[in-house]
């Protein structure tokens, strides 16, 4: 089973106040979602693996190490995307995919509408990010589509988790691990995470 890491940096904790507040405007929503971003997959690329190699300095010959794995960054749109902008401050080489899902209003099975992806996904760390894991739906059908198209090692990266999110996409996905800001109790009865910060998507872009 996938672990559930849910972060308890001061910095974050801080952040997540701010972001929950409903005063907090567009821009600074934004720019905070960025920020936690970056904070998170920090902690979510700890076990990178690393090679060894030699690096000439101004004074002499050094023995050092460097990440040795490609990493993909993949937004599941539209939300994802404003994850996807802080964690290449962190992350500069990484390749950006995006993937895009709506859920059928009959059948409400999430249906990809949109999937471009680097073309080694399947020889990278890929990190799958949304800010919202609520139901769990969208990131469940996200790791599925992935993985017909060769990932094999998929970290999900979340602002914000439900315990019926991370139920459904552990059950689906037993090698998934999970890197969230927070953690909430529940969701209401339109499927919002309670207490969480709202609709994620819409506070980022200033649309309702």
């Amino acid at each position: 089973m996938g672990k559930l890491f849910i972060s308890e940096h001061p910095l974050i904790k801080h952040k997540m106040a701010l972001l929950r507040n409903k005063e907090t405007g567009t821009k600074e929503f934004k720019e905070l979602i960025g920020e936690v971003a970056l904070l998170l997959t920090y902690e979510a690329t700890r076990e990178l693996p690393l090679v060894d190699v030699k690096v000439e300095t101004p004074i002499e010959q050094a023995d050092c190490q460097m990440v040795s794995k490609k990493i993909a960054i993949v937004p599941i749109l539209r939300a994802g995307v404003g994850m996807a902008d802080g964690m290449q401050t962190l992350l500069p080489t990484a390749k950006v995919g995006h993937i895009g899902l709506y859920r059928d209003p009959d059948t409400l099975i999430p249906v990809e509408y949109y999937c471009k992806l680097p073309a080694d996904i399947a020889e990278s760390e890929v990190l799958l990010v949304d800010p919202m894991l609520a139901t769990g739906g969208t990131a469940e059908a996200a790791i599925g589509f992935l993985k017909e198209r060769g990932a094999k090692k998929i970290t999900m990266l979340c602002i914000l988790a439900a315990p019926d999110g991370v139920k459904a996409v552990q059950a689906a996905h037993e090698d998934i691990d999970i890197y969230t800001a927070a953690y909430d109790p529940c969701l209401n009865d339109h499927g919002y995470i309670v207490p969480g910060l709202g609709d994620a998507g819409d506070r980022i872009f200033g649309t309702k």
